[in-house]
């Protein structure tokens, strides 16, 4: 397969990422049973996610996004290109490690504030896969299953795969928004 976990705390990541996220209604179930398989965890982190307006084109109907992610020590830039292919959502990610005040920058550029997401996240990697557990806040619980491709062909093996995996977790009621789109949704 040619795919790999997503790095955590490496200084840049590109690639195609392939997720599908579903709504759990308890995490310690699924922990259990990631346990169980014999999941490697990587650790808990509290993470504000910070999302940005173009100001020149609309984000939500070119289905792009740009967030600037507070995680521990560290922050990170992230640009999501708009979603392609069936299956898990797949599209293009490319982050960088930023220091210093990142929002600052992006605002004097023309970029507005759009909202903020906060979670808890409990990470695992199982096999190719990050599987994160994630209490959002206002939003509930929700495990997403992640894998980051290098190219078009990991897709369809990837797909499969994070499939499977829903399947041996037990996650059923799929959820194919974004967290930003959800908060947005109920209008916070």
């Amino acid at each position: 397969m040619a795919f790999r976990v997503r790095q955590l705390g490496g200084m840049s990541r590109s690639g195609l990422e392939v997720e599908a996220k579903f709504r759990a209604g308890n995490l310690r179930e699924v922990a259990e049973r990631l346990s169980a398989m014999g999941a490697v965890p990587l650790g808990n982190t509290t993470e504000v996610d910070v999302y940005y307006a173009h100001p020149c084109r609309d984000f939500a109907a070119t289905d792009e996004a740009l967030r600037v992610r507070y995680a521990g020590n560290g922050a990170e830039l992230t640009y999501k290109g708009p979603r392609m292919g069936p299956g898990a959502k797949t599209r293009r990610e490319v982050t960088v490690r930023v220091e210093g005040d990142v929002e600052t920058l992006i605002s004097s550029l023309g970029f507005d504030r759009v909202a903020v997401v906060r979670k808890r996240r409990a990470l695992y990697a199982v096999g190719p896969y990050t599987v994160s557990l994630d209490e959002v806040e206002g939003l509930g619980t929700f495990v997403e299953i992640e894998a980051v491709v290098d190219g078009q062909g990991g897709l369809e093996a990837a797909v499969r795969g994070i499939e499977g995996l829903a399947a041996r977790l037990g996650l059923a009621e799929r959820e194919e928004r974004t967290y930003l789109e959800i908060l947005l949704s109920v209008g916070r």
